[in-house]
């Protein structure tokens, strides 16, 4: 890593602390309406990432979220019995599982996201056109980055 002289680790801790606090704020969003379903935190991550991944494989979702088939599998048999998400067999290979939203999964889904996009919509609004670039910039980077 690089060394930035103006960023001391006092300072980095601030932006970790900053980091977990606006993830903290924005899943409270969503945990108020996942409360209504008995659902949880792995429940929202799948349905965003099967909103944002239509037709996503098992083993694509595995990689994205990085847990076990085990976890997945509860997750995804929570969200089968509230009929919030869909199996299709694929048309080459009828061993790949495809999953998408249901009806009521996109309700559910725009619900959580209405939520929370509400504090962020706010956020963004509140800020300058160059801040909204930088800290997307600087969110891929933390993705992304090498440790």
């Amino acid at each position: 890593m690089k060394k930035l002289l103006y960023l001391k680790d006092e300072d980095l801790k601030q932006y970790i602390e900053k980091i977990f606090l606006g993830y903290r704020e924005t899943i409270s969003d969503a945990k108020k309406i996942l409360n209504k379903y008995s659902l949880g935190v792995a429940h929202n991550k799948v349905i965003h990432l099967i909103s944002l991944y239509e037709g996503i494989t098992i083993s694509d979702l595995l990689r994205k979220l990085k847990v076990t088939k085990q976890s997945l599998n509860r997750v995804l048999k929570d969200l089968i019995n509230l009929k919030a998400i869909e199996y299709k067999k694929d048309k080459i290979d009828t061993r790949i599982k495809h999953v998408y939203l249901t009806d009521e999964g996109h309700k559910l889904f725009d619900e959580i996201f209405t939520a929370q996009k509400k504090r962020i919509y706010q956020a963004f609004l509140n800020s300058k056109s160059n801040e909204v670039v930088s800290f997307d910039n600087v969110l891929k980077k933390i993705i992304n980055g090498k440790v």
